[in-house]
């Protein structure tokens, strides 16, 4: 169940400071920026930020690996077309199991966002328009940022953690029911739904879901044998029931890598970004 080993590596080109015709790209690469140091390790990401003076939209960009592989290169091609579209984006590192358990990812991607948002100004981040994208694994810890994201307060250092438009491609939703008790989790969670309950609910985006949530646009193969549509459908279905803005893309005939790269879905995916995010 949910053996999401396979690294995606969708690293279109777009990370070079020029385009196919040798002129110049409207934004620039910087690569290995830290953005949080835990227990002595550096946790990086690679900014791609708009040469246009002025703030502009935000997209955080996690990659998938079942929560065990991967890094922040993998969506390097969303990265880069989002940035040709005008908007900065920043891809992630995050801890990995089996060596660092969950919430540990959910962590690292809520310290990104928070540090996004505190170097806003040299980064050109209009702080009212941030957003974030991800598939299968990334998929889900964006989906989680959006059903979780708090106002500022004490509890997050009084910076905003909410998201104003998410992506979540082949993404699991809900983790609270598992004919094998979750077993297969146990790399990830530490233990399975019986011994550790409070830990399934807590990664279950679908759990947190209420009216005030970011709007989410999904997309899923129909043949993903690793993340069934369902799995997808299940926050999908709970936001709508919310009045969340929220669509559904499905690919007929895809399987789960496939669907990754599927580009009718992503240019999908792209627009409803622009739609909340460039308004």
């Amino acid at each position: 169940m949910l053996r999401l080993s396979v690294l995606i590596t969708v690293t279109l080109c777009g990370t070079c400071s020029q385009t196919a015709n040798g002129s110049e790209e409207e934004y620039e690469v910087q690569e290995k920026i830290v953005y949080s140091t835990v227990e002595g390790r550096e946790l990086h990401l690679d900014a791609f930020v708009q040469k246009k003076e002025g703030r502009h939209p935000s997209v955080l960009v996690v990659h998938g690996g079942a929560w065990r592989s991967g890094n922040r290169k993998q969506l390097a091609g969303y990265a880069a077309s989002l940035a040709k579209r005008g908007f900065n984006c920043f891809a992630i590192d995050y801890r990995l199991a089996p060596k660092d358990k969950f919430p540990a990812q959910i962590d690292d991607c809520r310290a990104a966002l928070k540090w996004v948002r505190t170097n806003a100004e040299q980064y050109k981040v209009d702080t009212a328009k941030v957003g974030a994208i991800g598939y299968s694994a990334g998929g889900h810890l964006v989906c989680l940022l959006a059903t979780t994201g708090e106002a500022p307060s004490e509890k997050n250092d009084n910076v905003d953690t909410r998201l104003q438009a998410v992506v979540a491609g082949g993404a699991p939703t809900d983790f609270r029911a598992f004919p094998d008790d979750g077993k297969w989790a146990e790399y990830w969670m530490g233990g399975d739904l019986k011994t550790v309950p409070d830990k399934f609910n807590a990664a279950s985006a679908t759990a947190f879901v209420d009216k005030d949530d970011a709007p989410v646009f999904f997309f899923n193969g129909t043949a993903d044998e690793l993340v069934p549509l369902e799995w997808s459908r299940s926050c999908h279905d709970a936001l709508k029931a919310c009045g969340v803005r929220t669509e559904l893309h499905t690919i007929e005939g895809a399987r789960h890598i496939p669907a990754a790269m599927n580009s009718k879905a992503l240019d999908k995916a792209y627009a409803f970004l622009e739609s909340e995010l460039k308004k």
